[in-house]
Parts: C-alpha cells; structure tokens; sequence
C-alpha cells in the first residue's frame, strides 16, 4: 500500500480493501505491475484484469 501511495497517491479505502482480498501470487503480480503505474486508473485496470 505504501508504493502505491507513493506511486499514484491517495488509494480509497474501496480499491484498498480490493487488494486485501488477492492472493499472494496476485499481490506479487500487482507489485511487479505498480512500477509501471502512472494513476489510479492503471491500479484499477490491473485490478480488473486480476479479478475478472
């Protein structure tokens, strides 16, 4: 959580809680994936794509 707010800022509480529920493999794909992060909509995307 805290490369991602130091990365895109603020995360709300909404997407947090969606991060606490992946798993570790997805949590590891996500910290490979944030260096690339430019705003919260490529969190979002990447959540999606993670979820969906």
């Amino acid at each position: 959580m805290r490369q991602l707010n130091r990365r895109i800022g603020t995360v709300e509480p909404e997407l947090q809680e969606r991060i606490r529920q992946l798993s570790l493999a997805q949590l590891e794909d996500l910290a490979e994936a944030l260096l690339d992060f430019s705003n919260v909509e490529d969190l979002i995307a990447c959540l999606n794509k993670q979820q969906g």
